[in-house]
């Protein structure tokens, strides 16, 4: 019963932004971290993390670390989420394919820095749930398709920006081509259960730049990704 009631006050405007502000200097901004971009600092302030988990989980909302959403996925940690923004660093205007939307919150943080995003969510019920959370809470620069994410969405493309919150076994090729020249992907890459890295991909007039910059645990793509690892 305690924890309901912690949830009940979070939701007070007051609490959570006074959660907000020390997630933002206590998780991001802290040394070993260092998220320095303004503008992203900015919207992982101004957007209602709570909103977008578990209703009895909102007490921890703002905790330091992924949360359970349901069918057997996260909402990633307030830090993944800032570091793989500050990666791609979207501009205002610009366009992003999201490829897993979970409970919307990665896409929230998108719109909140002006960009239009284009979200795949395969879990039909998790798709419909953000619809409704992005819309109720006025994200109306996000759109959100159910479906397999490994092909995009090329009647959107091309895009600014690619960020992937699941992890397949290679990059998905769909992904690279609907990717505009000069474009950014962020994307985690590797076995399920075994190693990950989070890799940034640059889109070059001569090829493509891949970096590996943070070694993750993500949960894994499905649908034809796993298809083609087997």
């Amino acid at each position: 019963m305690s924890g309901c009631c912690e949830a009940q006050t979070l939701t007070k405007a007051g609490d959570s932004q006074t959660q907000r502000e020390r997630m933002v200097r206590e998780q991001l901004m802290t040394a070993g971290r260092d998220i320095q971009n303004k503008r992203v600092l900015d919207a992982m302030r101004s957007v209602l993390r709570h909103e977008f988990v578990p209703e009895h989980l909102r007490s921890r909302a703002y905790e330091d670390g992924p949360l359970p959403i349901g069918h057997e996925q996260t909402i990633s940690q307030p830090y993944i989420v800032a570091f793989m923004t500050e990666a791609i660093d979207p501009q205002p205007g610009e366009r992003i394919l999201e490829i897993g939307t979970g409970s919307g919150y990665q896409a929230a943080v998108l719109a909140a820095m002006g960009a239009q995003v284009f979200s795949i969510e395969i879990v039909k019920p998790l798709g419909e749930q953000a619809q409704e959370t992005l819309k109720r809470l006025g994200y109306d620069k996000v759109k959100v398709r159910i479906g397999d994410g490994y092909a995009g969405w090329p009647e959107e493309a091309p895009f600014d920006a690619v960020i992937v919150t699941c992890a397949p076994e290679s990059i998905p090729q769909p992904l690279i081509d609907q990717l505009k020249t000069g474009g950014r992907m962020i994307i985690p890459v590797g076995e399920t259960g075994g190693k990950q890295e989070l890799y940034l991909l640059k889109k070059q007039a001569d090829g493509l730049r891949k970096t590996a910059v943070l070694p993750v645990r993500f949960v894994p793509m499905t649908g034809k990704a796993q298809k083609k690892g087997n």
